[in-house]
């Protein structure tokens, strides 16, 4: 039985399986390619973007080279908010206070908004590689249902009865592990990738305290 026949034959519930099964395949590999070129970018940009930063010879130097290799604007978005802070001076309740705690302030508000571009995509990641195998197993489940009813209502049991419905039912649960796995492997390895990222851009937002305090 190829799958188009065997969809025919199913009810709505087989179907509905299948399909959210198809959309969660489909919805984690869009993330995954997605993902994979973004950090790719990130990592990359963020190690260019840092050192580029300290070979600078001014802070609108150093600003300038960060842009030109940070185009996820990670790095470059923690120099923008200790810049920001600096030119805001005392004119503002942003300014009150020790010149340390501001701009401990606004660099961590900056660390959480790239911490939050890094994780884009990995709740999506982790639902469906925790998800799919259940979906498939529901499939199994009814479809083996299912089957055993038919049988029943024919009356004759034997092996090839049983087999070939069941095995077909089977093959639902093979899908929601053929959908989790990939998602579970890219959830894994793009979380080593984020926090990578992220250790870099937590140092260099200690760094640029300490530089823009000192300055002031």
């Amino acid at each position: 039985m190829d799958a188009l026949q065997w969809l025919r034959e199913g009810d709505a519930v087989t179907v509905a399986v299948a399909l959210v099964l198809l959309a969660m395949s489909v919805a984690s590999w869009v993330a995954i390619l997605w993902k994979a070129a973004v950090l790719w970018r990130a990592h990359a940009g963020v190690v260019r973007g840092v050192a580029a930063f300290w070979q600078s010879g001014s802070p609108d130097e150093a600003q300038a080279a960060v842009a030109a290799f940070d185009r996820e604007r990670l790095a470059l978005g923690l120099v923008e908010a200790a810049r920001a802070q600096q030119a805001a001076g005392g004119a503002t309740l942003a300014g009150a206070g020790d010149a340390g705690a501001q701009y401990t302030r606004v660099l961590r508000g900056a660390l959480q908004a790239a911490a939050g571009r890094l994780q884009a995509g990995q709740v999506l990641l982790a639902t469906v590689g925790a998800t799919a195998p259940f979906v498939g197993l529901l499939g199994t489940v009814w479809g083996i249902h299912h089957a055993l009813g038919g049988i029943a209502q024919a009356g004759q049991i034997t092996i090839e009865r049983v087999a070939g419905p069941v095995g077909e039912a089977l093959v639902m649960t093979a899908a929601g592990l053929a959908v989790a796995l990939p998602a579970v492997l890219a959830y894994n390895v793009f979380g080593r990738v984020v926090a990578r990222a992220e250790a870099l851009l937590d140092g260099f937002a200690h760094d640029l305290r300490e530089l823009f305090a000192h300055r002031a």
